[in-house]
């Protein structure tokens, strides 16, 4: 795996390169073939609490965690763990899927229709009191809620937009504010 470690107000180290390399070492050992991706660390330091941000995309799957402390190699320590728990928790429900359906043509779907995501505003609204400031295009992979709520988990964020394999239409599944789950369909 190709490592990008820059840091953000402050000095990245060859201690802290060595450091973050020997421990993201380990997640290589979840996987058949060696990583050829292009993984991203930013190291930060803001008012003395020690931020440490890992983002490396995969196929079908972008792996993300973020961790701030007191001390620079805890907050490292933490993120491998946390990214290690990602890898375990979606080998597992991919081996469960697998068991349950018994086709592994099943788990991978590829979408080729080159369906893309986009919003629009509309026509009658003033442009000037709704500022785009940044644009995302994805492909949208076909798959159920659950893991829908597994992708949204692993990077983060509080909603996820898919292509719903059972209904065939875009979906976005969000986390509410009692910790559980949303579902947002086309109607």
């Amino acid at each position: 795996m190709n490592l990008s470690i820059r840091g953000q107000q402050i000095e990245v180290t060859d201690a802290l390169k060595d450091y973050v390399d020997k421990k993201l070492s380990r997640l290589e050992k979840y996987f058949d073939a060696p990583l050829n991706s292009d993984g991203a660390v930013t190291l930060s330091t803001t008012r003395g609490l020690h931020t440490v941000e890992v983002t490396i995309p995969l196929k079908g799957i972008v792996l993300r965690a973020e961790d701030e402390s007191d001390d620079m190699y805890a907050s490292i320590d933490s993120v491998v763990d946390k990214l290690e728990r990602q890898i375990r928790k979606h080998k597992t429900k991919i081996n469960r899927k697998f068991r349950q359906e018994g086709s592994l043509k099943t788990l991978f779907v590829e979408d080729t229709t080159g369906t893309v995501a986009t919003a629009e505003l509309d026509a009658d609204t003033d442009e000037d009191d709704f500022e785009v400031v940044r644009t995302k295009r994805f492909m949208l992979k076909p798959m159920d809620v659950e893991e829908a709520i597994l992708q949204m988990n692993m990077v983060g964020h509080n909603f996820f937009v898919f292509s719903n394999i059972d209904s065939e239409e875009v979906s976005v599944v969000y986390k509410r504010n009692d910790g559980k789950y949303g579902l947002i369909e086309q109607g």
